[in-house]
């Protein structure tokens, strides 16, 4: 090791200020040794028994521990504020952006060599990655897996069948009791969401971007081969400390080239664009919203809920995102460096599939439609995304009569009323849900069927907003519309009766409205103001960007580097 440890810079000081630093880390039983020389290894913990899916990180840091013992170096573990999807509210997106904060001075502000991430529940991987890129210390991230497969009267469920089961009650075909029993039978493992949701999109995307050890995406939390890799990435970052190998020597162009591919090949989550994007502008690599629009030749091969039939622990014992990976080894970058200092190719090279009906070839897709498409049009200047293979063929190319909510209180309001003037060919429009408006960007755009509708056996509409929609949810769902209409943007003056056309081969979302007529509505604006004036609240709504640019506040994109300028002491 030819070059000092950072935390060295405390541990290594003499006279009061190494006395200091020193004298209150043994207070903890550490014997003197372990603080001369070894790379001090900081295990960024975001376990939470308010956030069920980590509930099991605190096991999961002891096995991380071991590892790092084991190659020689010292475990420090600390906490960072935990983002529950399930529970927190308004929505956990509103501190994905705080919580990056949190993790960037924590590693900064503390003797750390190295940085071990363990993170799980949607909102928690990027949050966490997005810290340690700016400060740019080696790195590496241990996902906390997936439940297993739920079982309910005989089938297998998790949560995309959340969204089916609601359906069914509002429509008199699912009782309260049947679907109070059902929520036991879905959740039956320590893990996150058990389908390719936001958090095995998340999972998925550090593994194809090279911060994990191969396999981790898939792993059922269960499993004790987690532990495993817990263990093994524990004994790597004290390597990692050793070979100066850090996020920026990771996260390339082709680092986030190869995530799109793979993304569009398991049908990942919408979330995967606004979160990848935040991560780019935080190492210093340009990726915009049309780098999404590259990968229209790949098709889906995973075989996975929302977007197909199976659940993560199937595609674990199929062969994971390994075999997937090779699956498409001529069309990613396979010499891409990473966190085990090989290209990626040593990831998957050797990987088998063990059920093609799980993860289909290449020339023999699940299905032909894949990715996340951009569309764009006077309706989303800066774009907007859809998910082809989550939705219906025939609503691919639609032209409908806009029904407009102008917030979340008006869509409960009117969703259910039997008055409402809406048909099947309608596209549902909901206002007012993006990063400044809501605040916070909550995953409310998969709206519901209105209820006349279900009634009469409508199970999907086009659907509209400026907000987000859940990884397990489904549907012919446009999102992310960006300007949102609280800054104004064409989707604010929307209203019903218009006219609205969804192409997406053409990439297009179009008002049906002259440039005049949509000039002169957005002149009788009235922009709503922030909603509050204090706190993190107020400073998320005063510098959040838009959807296009990741949503990460303004004065947060790039780095601070690991320098600390000023000792107190």
């Amino acid at each position: 090791m030819d070059k000092e440890l950072r935390s060295r810079q405390w541990f290594g000081k003499k006279g009061k200020d190494g006395f200091i630093y020193r004298a209150w880390m043994k207070n903890q039983g550490i014997p003197a040794h372990e603080l001369q020389g070894k790379p001090v290894i900081g295990i960024c913990n975001t376990w939470s028994e308010l956030t069920p899916c980590n509930a099991h990180f605190r096991e999961l840091a002891e096995s991380v521990k071991h590892g790092i013992y084991e190659a020689g170096g010292f475990p420090v573990e600390f906490p960072v504020m935990s983002l529950g999807e399930t529970l927190i509210k308004p929505t956990a997106m509103l501190y994905r952006n705080l919580v990056s904060m949190d993790v960037e001075e924590s590693i900064r502000a503390n003797p750390i060599d190295g940085v071990v991430l363990l993170c799980g529940c949607d909102k928690t991987t990027p949050a966490l990655v997005m810290g340690a890129c700016s400060v740019n210390i080696p790195t590496i991230v241990v996902s906390g897996g997936p439940m297993l497969t739920g079982k309910y009267r005989g089938h297998d469920i998790s949560t995309s069948d959340v969204w089916r089961f609601s359906e069914a009650q509002r429509a008199g075909k699912m009782t309260d009791e049947e679907l109070f029993t059902a929520e036991a039978c879905m959740t039956r493992s320590r893990g996150h969401c058990a389908v390719m949701g936001t958090a095995s999109t998340m999972a998925c995307m550090v593994e194809s971007l090279g911060l994990t050890l191969a396999e981790n995406a898939a792993i059922p939390a269960a499993d004790s081969r987690r532990k495993v890799l817990a263990h093994l990435s524990g004994s790597r970052i004290v390597d990692m400390v050793r070979e100066h190998l850090k996020p920026s020597d990771i996260l390339t162009r082709q680092a986030f080239e190869n995530a799109i591919t793979v993304n569009a090949a398991i049908g990942g989550s919408t979330n995967f664009v606004i979160h990848l994007l935040a991560i780019a502008a935080r190492i210093g690599v340009d990726l915009a919203m049309d780098d999404f629009n590259n990968v229209k030749n790949i098709p889906l091969l995973a075989n996975l809920q929302p977007s197909g039939k199976y659940f993560m622990e199937d595609f674990f014992y199929a062969g994971g995102l390994p075999a997937l990976m090779k699956e498409l080894h001529e069309v990613l970058h396979s010499d891409a460096i990473t966190v085990s200092g090989k290209p990626i190719a040593e990831n998957y090279v050797k990987s088998e599939c063990f059920n093609r009906e799980m993860i289909s070839t290449f020339d023999k897709p699940f299905n032909k439609l894949a990715g996340i498409v951009v569309v764009k049009g006077n309706l989303s200047e800066n774009g907007a995304v859809l998910k082809p293979s989550a939705a219906s063929p025939a609503l691919m190319k639609h032209t409908g009569r806009a029904v407009v909510f102008e917030d979340i209180e008006d869509y409960k309001a009117k969703i259910d009323d039997p008055k409402l003037d809406v048909d099947e060919s309608c596209v549902l429009v909901l206002k007012n849900v993006g990063p400044k408006g809501y605040p916070g960007m909550p995953e409310v755009g998969n709206m519901a069927i209105p209820k006349k509708l279900l009634e009469k056996g409508v199970t999907d509409m086009v659907r509209i907003s400026d907000g987000r929609m859940s990884g397990t949810g489904f549907g012919t769902v446009v999102l992310h519309v960006s300007p949102e209409a609280a800054v104004g943007g064409t989707l604010a003056i929307v209203q019903d009766g218009d006219i609205i056309r969804l192409d997406v081969s053409a990439g297009l979302l179009q008002l049906e409205l002259s440039d005049a007529e949509i000039d002169k509505r957005k002149k009788q604006l009235h922009l709503p103001g922030n909603l509050t004036g204090r706190g993190y609240v107020w400073l998320y709504q005063t510098h959040v960007e838009q959807a296009h640019l990741g949503a990460d506040m303004d004065f947060l994109k790039g780095a601070s580097g690991s320098e600390v300028l000023r000792d107190s002491h």
